[in-house]
């Protein structure tokens, strides 16, 4: 398959659009990540979905509509569901809710609900636009692989696995979306993201955290979401996570440092690794969040040994970094 790189110019839009009607693979920009978007309804488009990622067939696809009518069509859309749309779609949410009958089986990976969400990038919407149908898109990566922020990181990973990129330029959030279980009597989160569960619980009154945002679950066990159980965003060099006080965690990297490793810290603590390669991460969650996924392929790039990595405080956006970074790195975490 030859891959094309397209500008997003309306009329690369809808010949993108064209493919996916038929059948084919695009990667597109959305505000959170890359997508790899085929037609949701069309068994054999999704299939190519799951083979051209290597994704394991019971990790479920996220549906991307550009309305609350459209999203009906797929669900029974609750009155807390239709609550939040009002609030945060366009945007960086994803909502499981009961699925109807018109979603095949390989979409959901057999579940009985169905992820989907309205993404906030233009040039997203406008593919939905003119596909005329929900798009299933995972992230536009290898599974396992840090996700792609940019069109360079698609090419990298699917080149010749997929019939168009459009290139929007950088993601403006950086991390996957939230995704929140709103089957649920109490709404659960089971993968942070830029809309946090302190936002959501000031809207819906209540909101849980799932346990499996922090800690690894069991291969065999039931995973209701993307991104809860298989190996997802790590690079290819092994990562420790450390916590504590942040000259704590610089004189433990230091007392373990080897030649060939790499620090990822925050900007204000940049001056405790003189001497030694550090990469700032950013002065807070939002630039860490925007920046995570690029450093980390520079990591892959610059064939690194080993990666020790400051933490952040897992609260608001930090607890969408800090799952992003556990999963990277297989939860080998240090807490001084």
């Amino acid at each position: 398959m030859l891959t094309q790189l397209l500008a997003c110019t309306d009329a690369n839009i809808k010949k993108a659009a064209d493919c996916i009607r038929n059948g084919g693979l695009v990667a597109f920009p959305t505000e959170t990540v890359y997508g790899l978007g085929a037609n949701g309804l069309d068994k054999t488009a999704v299939a190519s979905i799951f083979s051209a990622k290597q994704r394991p067939a019971d990790n479920p696809l996220i549906l991307h509509v550009n309305s609350i009518f459209k999203a009906e069509e797929l669900c029974d859309f609750t009155t807390n569901a239709k609550t939040l749309a009002k609030l945060y779609w366009p945007g960086p949410l994803t909502m499981l809710l009961n699925k109807k009958p018109i979603v095949p089986d390989i979409t959901t990976a057999k579940l009985s609900t169905v992820a989907v969400r309205m993404p906030r990038h233009p040039v997203a919407l406008k593919l939905i636009e003119y596909s005329a149908c929900p798009i299933a898109a995972p992230s536009a990566n290898r599974s396992g692989k840090p996700s792609p922020t940019t069109a360079k990181h698609v090419l990298d990973d699917l080149n010749g696995r997929v019939n168009y990129i459009l290139d929007g330029g950088s993601s403006e959030v950086g991390l996957e979306s939230t995704v929140i279980d709103m089957t649920l009597d109490v709404p659960c989160i089971y993968r942070p993201g830029a809309v946090t569960p302190e936002e959501i619980s000031m809207v819906l009154g209540e909101c849980e955290v799932s346990a499996g945002v922090m800690r690894d679950i069991p291969q065999n066990a039931h995973a209701p979401s993307p991104g809860m159980r298989h190996r997802h965003y790590a690079p290819k060099a092994p990562m420790c996570l450390i916590k504590g006080k942040p000259e704590a965690i610089a004189s433990y990297i230091r007392d373990n440092f080897q030649s060939g490793d790499c620090i990822l810290a925050m900007e204000e603590n940049l001056c405790l690794y003189e001497g030694l390669p550090v990469e700032s991460m950013g002065k807070n969650a939002q630039e860490a969040a925007h920046r995570l996924f690029y450093l980390l392929r520079q990591m892959d790039e610059r064939n690194v040994k080993r990666i020790f990595t400051e933490t952040l405080p897992e609260n608001g956006l930090g607890l969408a970094v800090m799952n992003r970074l556990a999963r990277a790195a297989s939860f080998h975490i240090v807490s001084l």
